[in-house]
């Protein structure tokens, strides 16, 4: 039985400097190279004992450690690392909480703390950037004690004020008892805060010797492995040159060989199963979702590790998914993958509709959506396709009639049906900006809404027709008018001031221009079917807005000019006369 590499998330609030501080570590610049610098896949990072003994020299002594190293899982959110599943629960076994010390605790914060309450995983707090603390001198890949005594008192002072602002806003909002870690005599029972900075590394080496030691004392048990077939979750599918498709994958238990045959869980619902052709494992501190160095071809990987399998049939692998090497029964293990490749979110009746190209993202757009009390309909993984297009023109709310792309694709077929069927899709590879656009989208909609429902409520107006201003007597009338008060539209039906209809308005023009509407002060053209000049109406009548008795109580939601108003009014009066309750 041997120990395997405990597994470590690192999560905490968007841009709070998390894949910063493993950057950091690693000595990479994985960070500069994602979208908009925020973290949008699952990525994977060896850490092993010896670069962690090299980091923490002098803390470490001659003290020797049997965790063989860290595992770091980069996560794109606070919550997303917890849907990287294995059987018995969360994948995780240790987690770093990000918090950025100039900004303090976040909604997101007090999320991803219940998280791992819920989820029983140890945790410290890695309390960033404290470089940008006035007045502080910076030291890279220092412990932080030698830094401290670097400082002027005042820094250390101002450090210590926000590290108990940190620790009380935290137990007021979670019931956790928080302190900076060198001040900590039982760890099982206060969360352990390290002052770093992700920018210079000071810190860094207290906070890995920490995981380490949480590891080694509290852990080991469970991270005791034996031989047995491989278990993992798939990070990410990869097209690669040469080689086709390949899956990124975490395995956390027992060992995976080339030959073996594995099974995949599949965007298509039914579990894929093919043979392992080869094994790529990335370099030791190299990032397996964005590598700098070439991998190295293995035979076998034993748990935990972040491993490239190459296979045929991957191309419907499912991102978040399952991969397990075939050793019992494949038909209950197909059952078993297929119940857990299931999406795990709560679907409404009505609601937008989600794309996406991982399961864990996916999962996590889901809760933000819930967060923000936005309604899914339905969510998978795939390109956006015609037929999810249809359904959501089919949607009675406007605002639902929208599809999320997140890093996938939108099908030809279905660009077109939307441009036709007034769909809304919004496309982008960075999860926070998909809701931001689509709020904005929503401020906007609403507006157009507001304007398409005034044009199907018949406004008041009053108009009055000029002299020397009567283009053609009949059939329809043109005649020149003034608008007095209120709006006048096309379709709308005119009536005399003693109630008698005169025609509906058929044509409204200004010099060339045709008008879907003109407003008080205007001087238009307008064409009236029905009615002849020196009959039913003449110069210089005035003339009322027919307005139809069932909007009345529509124009009372509208908030009415004053001058629209007193028309209404004046069209009550008119109408009451033979209607004593006419628009009450």
């Amino acid at each position: 039985m041997s120990v395997r590499h405990p597994i470590v998330s690192v999560m905490g609030h968007v841009d709070h400097g998390k894949s910063t501080i493993l950057d950091m570590i690693r000595g990479t610049e994985v960070v500069s190279r994602e979208a908009g610098g925020i973290t949008q896949h699952i990525g994977a990072t060896d850490v092993p004992i010896d670069t962690i003994y090299k980091l923490c020299g002098p803390l470490i002594g001659d003290r020797k450690f049997t965790v063989p190293g860290l595992l770091f899982i980069d996560t794109p959110g606070h919550y997303s690392f917890v849907t990287l599943r294995t059987r018995g629960g969360a994948l995780s076994d240790l987690a770093i909480l990000v918090v950025d010390i100039t900004d303090g605790v976040k909604p997101q914060t007090v999320e991803s703390i219940s998280i791992l309450r819920k989820f029983r995983i140890p945790f410290v707090i890695a309390a960033n950037k404290i470089d940008l603390i006035p007045g502080w001198r910076h030291h890279e890949m220092m412990p932080i004690g030698q830094s401290l005594a670097a400082q002027d008192p005042r820094v250390v002072a101002e450090l210590d004020e926000r590290i108990y602002n940190l620790s009380g806003k935290i137990f007021d909002q979670t019931d956790f008892s928080a302190d900076r870690f060198d001040k900590i005599t039982d760890f099982t029972k206060s969360v352990a805060i390290v002052p770093v900075s992700g920018k210079f590394g000071e810190g860094l080496p207290d906070l890995l010797l920490i995981l380490v030691g949480l590891a080694q004392k509290f852990l080991e048990a469970e991270l005791r492995t034996e031989e047995g077939p491989g278990e993992g979750t798939v990070l990410e599918v990869k097209e690669e040159r040469g080689i086709g498709t390949a899956i990124d994958s975490i395995i956390y238990k027992g060992t995976i060989r080339v030959g073996d045959q594995i099974v995949v869980a599949s965007v298509r619902g039914e579990p894929i199963v093919t043979k392992v052709k080869g094994l790529q494992r990335p370099k030791a501190l190299d990032e397996i979702r964005d590598p700098t160095q070439r991998f190295d071809r293995v035979k076998e990987v034993s748990a935990a590790a972040g491993i490239r399998i190459v296979a045929q049939g991957l191309e419907n692998a499912m991102a978040g998914g399952t991969v397990r090497v075939a050793a019992d029964d494949l038909e209950e293990l197909k059952d078993e993958i297929r119940r857990e490749s299931e999406i795990k979110a709560e679907l409404a009746e009505e609601g937008i509709i989600v794309r996406g190209d991982a399961i864990g993202s996916l999962e996590a757009f889901a809760f933000e959506c819930r967060k923000s009390e936005l309604p899914v309909r339905k969510i998978d993984i795939g390109n956006v396709s015609r037929k999810d297009v249809v359904e959501a023109s089919h949607f009675d709310n406007p605002l639902h009639r929208a599809i999320f792309a997140f890093n996938v694709g939108v099908n030809d077929d279905a660009r077109e049906e939307a441009r036709e069927l007034e769909v809304k899709i919004f496309e982008n590879d960075v999860m926070y900006r998909l809701l931001e656009d689509y709020q904005k989208w929503c401020v906007e909609r609403k507006i157009q809404l507001e304007a398409d429902r005034r044009l199907e409520v018949v406004f008041p107006g009053k108009i009055m027709i000029m002299r020397d201003h009567v283009f053609r007597m009949s059939k329809p009338a043109i005649v020149g008018v003034r608008i007095l008060a209120g709006r006048i539209r096309p379709g709308q039906g005119l009536m005399k001031l003693d109630g008698r209809s005169v025609g509906k308005i058929k044509s409204i023009r200004s010099g060339e221009s045709s008008l879907k509407e003109a407003i008080a002060g205007h001087e238009v053209a307008v064409a009236i079917d029905e009615p002849t000049v020196g009959r039913q109406i003449d110069v210089e009548d005035i003339l009322l807005v027919d307005i139809p008795e069932g909007h009345v109580a529509e124009l009372a939601k509208f908030g009415l000019k004053q001058d629209e108003a007193e028309v209404l009014e004046q069209v009550k009066e008119i109408k009451r006369k033979e209607k004593p309750f006419w628009g009450a």
